[in-house]
């Protein structure tokens, strides 16, 4: 609908139509590029121009998931293992915890257009496996404490780079282990039982760090 503004500059412009024909060339030529700087300045957005939002990393696979909780239990039973200072228990974990590893469903970890988290998630669970071989092959328990220690670095690296998102993880410290050097484990739980002392010192140890993706 054409408002009383338009209107005022509208009617001496149709004077001029009935005045002089040739004007309505110049009529059309103003109303042309009237429309036009309309159309400029009220041009809706365009798909392309609108602000782009940021890619979501997507949750693993339940595959994935199931591999690594089978991964987990079995260095909780390892972890126990050493808890109790039972060797032929140790062996057996570790031998478990191998398979676990090498069994590791990495190729279903998600979110990882790059692939350098599936590369960073196989040099943990290659760790995991030589340590797990090294377990087996130590005669005495103390050096396999000290490869039970990597394989806890290891773990707790590989679960923060996949952002498992299956359970609370506690990262537990003992400062005592190897001669005050120290040493971490992961657990389940913040009950301390340590596996660096068993019963000589069972309960040495603090909860230092955990994580928990499941809460994301």
């Amino acid at each position: 609908m054409t408002n009383r503004r338009d209107t005022f500059y509208l009617l001496p412009l149709a004077k001029i139509v009935f005045m002089n024909r040739p004007a309505i060339v110049l009529i059309v030529v103003l109303i042309a590029v009237v429309a036009a700087f309309k159309f400029c300045n009220n041009k809706p957005e365009t798909p392309g121009e609108k602000r782009q939002s940021p890619l979501s990393i997507d949750e693993n696979t339940g595959t994935f998931n199931t591999s690594f909780n089978k991964l987990l239990g079995s260095y909780f039973a390892l972890k126990d293992a050493f808890v109790a200072s039972d060797t032929g228990r140790i062996n057996a974990a570790s031998l478990e915890i191998l398979m676990r590893s090498d069994s590791l469903q990495v190729n279903e970890i998600k979110g990882d257009s790059t692939g350098a988290i599936k590369e960073t998630a196989r040099s943990f669970t290659t760790t995991i496996s030589s340590s797990a071989v090294a377990i087996a092959g130590e005669n005495n328990i103390e050096g396999k404490r000290r490869e039970f220690n990597m394989i806890t670095d290891a773990l707790w690296s590989l679960t923060r780079t996949v952002k498992f998102d299956g359970q609370k993880i506690y990262y537990q410290y003992c400062p005592m282990a190897f001669h005050n050097q120290g040493a971490y484990w992961l657990n389940n739980s913040r009950e301390i039982r340590n596996p660096y002392f068993g019963s000589k010192m069972l309960t040495c140890g603090e909860t230092a760090d955990s994580v928990d993706y499941s809460k994301r």
